[in-house]
């Protein structure tokens, strides 16, 4: 039996150092599993976060009969061109006998040049429009050319603009009505050295006029229509139409897939997303080398073998490839599952499926995301499109974490139950350790001492023996 007293200094600190690793062992065990919960609650995070922005996608399809996207079409551009908003109806617009709405134009006698001064002093021109407003123009005595009365008339920006048209047997005063339309007409009474430019219809005087000022005017699928310019924006709700030029053409309104065609592709890019998320954290990586001792080795996802996470990945797919609604499937609008497990869209399958039947494709669509909605407030809770809030027997309303939340909320609690019993563990391991330290000192200690009180005994002894043989 080995004795306090045969051990050295090396040999009392290699025994302590056996308890301190025998004590040592379960905490390591249990900070072993703390990592692990914490790997695992990090893999349920990054499946939350693609799991949420799958849940925001959504919200582009979620009322698609308010996604009323149309297109509108003119068998000829050159007589006009239009635009639609989601509120148009689709149907189909004549538009006969087009004539546009135009301004009125006059022009001057030639003058000779832009720059030349005019004679007759400072003066003014009077302009009175149709619809009843009068304008007024004065031109100092510095002014008086072509060119700075027709800086004043523009400078004023009132309802009519002027410019000067040079040629080489000299120049001319154009004057034009700012706005198309009958009303738009004008007359002008000019004083002084501007009295040459005075016009109406009644009394041309020198002027000539280039241009009657009127109204657009065309048949709307028979109706007559009046405008006082070339944009009509509430002959038909919803639908803009620019004239462009004369004579006859047709409009069409149809429905066009464009919006809801992105929101799906978007859907379908966030749900790649979260299929290939919960693919990373439930992935087996066998061994990499042969000299693999077990499969133990493999470099395997937080989440493998979790049944909530390869589930919900199942329930993601078997979305979209067991979708079918009024007689067509997923994979007739476009919508495709891989043997990998990756979900494709083709937006022309879509627009081909939408042309032929958009109300069955409105409906598999809203199926589809009734599905991922019911889905994704399972998996996330509140973040989900549909209400996840539940009543408590209190009358108090709270929100639902979903699966994903409860799961990772019971790994931190027992997270925070395995650092507590660590942190005891290794204060009582302490505790037990110092008094063992303790108490191989006190028996060294003792030890010496008998040694000491042993040696010095023998001194006594020694002497005595030697004197009795004397």
């Amino acid at each position: 039996m080995t004795t306090v007293s045969s051990l050295g200094s090396s040999q009392v600190s290699s025994q302590i150092a056996q308890v301190q690793a025998r004590l040592q062992a379960p905490i390591t065990a249990m900070q072993t599993q703390v990592t692990t919960d914490k790997a695992t609650i990090s893999a349920w995070g990054t499946i939350s976060g693609a799991m949420s922005t799958l849940a925001k996608s959504l919200a582009g399809i979620k009322s698609v009969a308010t996604i009323n996207s149309r297109s509108a079409n003119s068998t000829s551009t050159s007589v006009a061109t239009a635009t639609t908003t989601s509120t148009a109806a689709t149907g189909t617009y004549n538009l006969t006998g087009v004539t546009l709405a135009k301004t009125q134009e006059i022009y001057s006698s030639l003058l000779g040049s832009g720059a030349a001064s005019l004679t007759g002093g400072a003066g003014s021109l009077n302009f009175t429009l149709k619809n009843g407003k009068t304008e007024k123009v004065s031109v100092g005595s510095g002014s008086l050319t072509l060119n700075g009365v027709a800086a004043a008339i523009n400078k004023a920006a009132g309802g009519v603009q002027a410019s000067v048209v040079g040629t080489a047997a000299g120049a001319r005063l154009v004057l034009q009505s700012s706005a198309t339309g009958s009303s738009q007409a004008f007359s002008v009474a000019g004083t002084g050295a501007l009295t040459q430019f005075s016009y109406s219809s009644a009394a041309p005087g020198t002027e000539i006029l280039a241009q009657t000022a009127s109204d657009a005017k065309l048949s709307l699928n028979g109706v007559p229509v009046t405008s006082k310019t070339n944009s009509l924006s509430s002959a038909v709700a919803g639908l803009n139409i620019s004239l462009v030029g004369s004579g006859n053409t047709t409009v069409t309104v149809s429905s066009s897939p464009t919006t809801l065609s992105g929101a799906v592709s978007s859907v379908a890019t966030s749900l790649n997303a979260a299929l290939s998320a919960i693919a990373k954290q439930t992935k087996y990586v066998p061994p990499s080398s042969a000299g693999a001792s077990s499969a133990s080795a493999a470099k395997s996802g937080p989440l493998l073998g979790n049944f909530t996470a390869t589930n919900l990945s199942s329930q993601l797919l078997n979305t979209v490839s067991g979708a079918a609604a009024s007689g067509i499937s997923a994979n007739a609008i476009g919508l495709t599952v891989s043997s990998a497990g990756a979900v494709s869209f083709n937006s022309t399958s879509f627009s081909s499926a939408y042309a032929k039947n958009p109300s069955a494709v409105q409906n598999l669509i809203s199926q589809i995301y009734k599905a991922l909605d019911t889905i994704t407030t399972g998996a996330i809770g509140g973040s989900g499109s549909a209400s996840t809030n539940t009543t408590t027997t209190s009358g108090t309303s709270t929100k639902s974490t979903g699966n994903i939340g409860s799961q990772t909320s019971a790994l931190q609690a027992t997270i925070n139950s395995i650092d507590s019993q660590i942190t005891q563990t290794t204060k009582e391991n302490n505790a037990q350790l110092q008094l063992l330290v303790q108490e191989y000192t006190s028996a060294i200690n003792a030890s010496n001492s008998a040694s000491i009180s042993q040696a010095y005994l023998s001194i006594f002894t020694s002497t005595s023996t030697t004197s009795s043989s004397g």
